[in-house]
């Protein structure tokens, strides 16, 4: 009798149980982003919109499960439940092992989205969106067994769920990464999917046999409907953290690399908004979170277009916005959570949120926008999910806004005295121009306290923020922009400059925030090429040598077209090939409206391959090229799979035995010089390097210089050896990278050694 009365009373599930599930779905979808990204990286050239798509992919996968989760609540026993969800893990798990599935076919440079979108879907969307389902639909049986026992809200286990992927993205790249081989995480990650569905059938057990506490009908009913109105305003405040964290990422990984363990930064701040949002006490209340984000992002926005500035600095003000903003969306949903009978709906619309502001990012911006607007567009709409103040607005206020507004639109205008300044010093070590740069700066500063002392009225801090974006964006771009465009690799900027002793007018193409090369317009120059290009360059100096050596003809190829400086080099009798992963750039570098290089300065023909290098260049003949350029590494995202020993290897099987191979290696941000030296050793290479550093007036059309020839045997490049400006290589430097091992903290370390003198060696 007593087990027969036990059994209808129901087994009570152990409440930790519930916790260690959560937390193991949520460390196994978070640690499978970064892991998956960086499967598909190499495929599309390392742009960081590689990982803006996958996060758009995984967000609307979370949808799914989401979506899933509430629909599952229509079957009314949670044994009913578990046992299809036990199904569904099953299933799911055909797709395993955890792999780049090659159903979709080869990369498209044409339809970049498409194509990544795709693989996606075939190679995780079902295991990624089961597992995603665990938290919402975890919480709600635990609402209807534990909780409906305890009088305990289930919202606690969504902060073990936040913990959980913040711990698997932390691990990522400072364990997993650097420890484990791409096949050794596949592996890892697919059998630890086996084991979460171990654990899961035992909770399906346990929770089967519990006492199941379905809601009586009249309770249902005296949980009121959520109106559209706060389903709208859930669906706002998800999609406004969504969209800056992808937008904050873009704007870092930009200038340094697309790699995981910048990924995660934004990511893991992103999930520790959750956690503190979803606390009982949370540690950082809302009302203190209000007047810091408020203060973080005035600055931030003032800041956005001054990418020259200290790339520390850039980093803590643009993240210290980010994630105050992010927690305060978070906490203003956290205060507007329904009652636990809508738990799995309040989630599907955070979800929801999440797909709104992350495809926007990823899908709509690269269309509507010519360059990337989104950030700042999107940092100044979350002003308006502040609170919005008292109806009462004292004059002060008042005072404040018109100070902000004047002060933030007065940069612009000075603007326009700039070119008539002087440069020469006028007090002590200031020029007017000096003075000049340090008024705009004050104006500024003014019009980021005024937005600040208005916070209390979101629509006053509104107006000034904008205005101050506006401002400081016309302030911060002294280059006469004359176009831009905008593709899946990044935006593209044609500006021009008045250099004299070029013979007047030279165009400039950006890629992002790097100058990719120029071209002066005079007859005389237009044929001599700039910066990275000239006669003097390390790369110039090869071109030379070899075509000496070479009076018959010379086979080049270059990977990385820019503006396609290297065409100037092509001699009647040569052939150049460029390698080029985005159509755009051979749009606008082939135009003669833009650049001539390719048009009327090479002598011979000229073809273009597009794809991503490693991919392209491994097409080719073996011992074919006389030249081989590798120029894709001096700023921007950094592809590190084209820096590898495999990488490097299949280059030297394409030279011929004489042929030599060029890495161009100059990048502000990221010491490449280290790895590439172990790297030319490991794959069997021979090479010298040059550190170029330019001096005095030639520094306007040409730029310092890191480089490294290498040669397939010590007498291809022999003649570099006896050149004192080419030094021997020292492979001891830095690990070599490979496909399974590449080291971007260390490189951005010792870059940041080199910066800072007072940093640890």
């Amino acid at each position: 009798m007593t087990t027969i009365a036990a059994e209808k009373a129901g087994v009570r599930p152990p409440p930790a149980l519930f916790a260690v599930t959560v937390f193991s779905s949520a460390a196994l979808v978070f640690l499978v982003q970064p892991m998956v990204a960086k499967l598909v990286l190499p495929l599309l050239g390392g742009s960081p919109s590689v990982w803006n798509t996958s996060m758009a992919f995984f967000q609307l996968a979370l949808l799914a499960g989401y979506g899933y989760a509430h629909l599952l609540q229509k079957i009314h026993s949670v044994g009913r439940q578990a046992m299809v969800h036990g199904a569904a893990l099953l299933i799911a798990a055909l797709a395993l092992p955890l792999r780049v599935n090659e159903l979709v076919g080869p990369p498209s440079s044409e339809h970049p989205n498409l194509w990544l979108i795709g693989v996606l879907a075939v190679s995780i969307g079902a295991p990624f969106a089961v597992l995603s389902a665990t938290a919402p639909l975890v919480q709600a049986w635990h609402a209807r067994t534990v909780g409906a026992e305890e009088g305990k809200e289930p919202y606690v286990l969504y902060a073990a769920s936040n913990l959980g992927s913040l711990l698997a993205l932390l691990a990522y790249p400072v364990l997993v990464e650097p420890t484990m081989t791409v096949l050794g995480q596949r592996i890892g990650w697919s059998l630890g999917y086996g084991a979460f569905v171990l654990l899961m059938a035992a909770l399906a057990v346990v929770v089967a046999r519990a006492r199941d506490r379905v809601p009586h009908v009249a309770e249902v009913r005296r949980s009121a409907p959520v109106p559209w109105r706060d389903r709208l305003i859930w669906v706002a405040l998800a999609a406004i953290p969504s969209s800056l964290m992808l937008g904050v990422t873009t704007h870092i990984t930009t200038d340094v690399a697309s790699a995981p363990f910048l990924w995660v930064i934004p990511l893991a701040l992103y999930l520790l908004t959750f956690i503190i949002a979803f606390q009982e006490k949370p540690a950082i209340p809302p009302a203190l979170t209000l007047v810091l984000q408020a203060a973080a992002l005035a600055g931030c926005a003032a800041l956005l277009p001054f990418k020259s500035t200290n790339l520390l600095i850039q980093l803590v003000v643009h993240l210290a916005a980010f994630f105050l903003t992010a927690l305060m969306c978070h906490q203003r949903l956290v205060a507007r959570r329904p009652d636990p009978a809508h738990l799995t709906e309040f989630y599907l619309w955070l979800s929801v949120g999440g797909v709104v502001g992350g495809a926007f990012n990823a899908f709509v911006a690269p269309v509507i926008f010519s360059n990337v607007w989104e950030y700042p567009a999107v940092l100044a709409l979350a002003v308006l999910a502040r609170p919005w103040g008292p109806a009462r607005i004292e004059p002060w206020s008042w005072a404040m806004l018109i100070l902000g507004v004047v002060a933030a639109a007065a940069t612009p205008v000075l603007m326009t005295f700039a070119p008539a300044l002087e440069t020469k010093p006028l007090v002590g070590d200031f020029s007017q121009s000096d003075f000049f740069e340090l008024g705009v700066r004050v104006l500024l500063c003014a019009a980021v306290i005024a937005a600040f002392l208005v916070r209390k009225h979101a629509l006053f801090m509104f107006a000034v923020v904008v205005v101050i974006s506006f401002g400081a964006n016309a302030t911060a771009d002294r280059v006469n922009t004359t176009e831009s465009w905008r593709s899946f690799f990044g935006v593209l900027r044609l500006s021009k400059t008045e250099v004299p002793a070029r013979g007047g007018e030279v165009r400039m193409l950006a890629h992002g925030t790097t100058l990719h090369g120029a071209q002066a317009t005079h007859p005389y120059w237009s044929c001599q090429p700039m910066v990275y290009y000239t006669v003097g360059t390390p790369i110039g100096q090869v071109f030379l040598r070899q075509q000496e050596a070479r009076p018959q003809g010379t086979r080049i190829g270059a990977v990385g077209l820019g503006t396609g400086s290297v065409a100037a080099y092509v001699r009647p009798g040569d052939s150049l090939t460029f390698f080029e992963i985005d159509p755009l750039v051979i749009r606008v570098a082939h135009d003669p409206k833009n650049f001539t290089y390719t048009t009327a300065c090479a002598r011979g023909p000229i073809d273009f391959v597009v794809g991503d290098a490693r991919l392209t260049v491994a097409e080719q003949p073996d011992a074919s090229f006389d030249i081989l350029l590798i120029d894709a590494f001096s700023s921007d995202a950094v592809p590190a799979h084209l820096l590898t020993v495999e990488a490097v290897r299949g280059y030297l099987a394409k030279l011929k035995p004489d042929g030599v191979l060029i890495l161009h290696l100059s990048n502000r941000n990221l010491d490449l010089l280290g790895p590439a030296q172990a790297v030319a050793r490991a794959a069997g290479g021979h090479g010298f390097l040059q550190m170029r550093r330019v001096i005095g007036d030639g520094a306007v059309w040409e730029a310092d210089e890191d480089a490294i020839v290498i040669g397939r045997t010590p007498e291809a490049v022999a003649a570099y050896g006896r050149d004192e400006r080419w030094l021997p290589l020292d492979p001891t430097k830095a690990r070599p990278w490979t496909d399974d091992y590449t080291n971007l903290p260390g490189a951005l370390w010792r870059k940041m050694q080199e910066r800072y003198a007072w940093l640890p060696g």
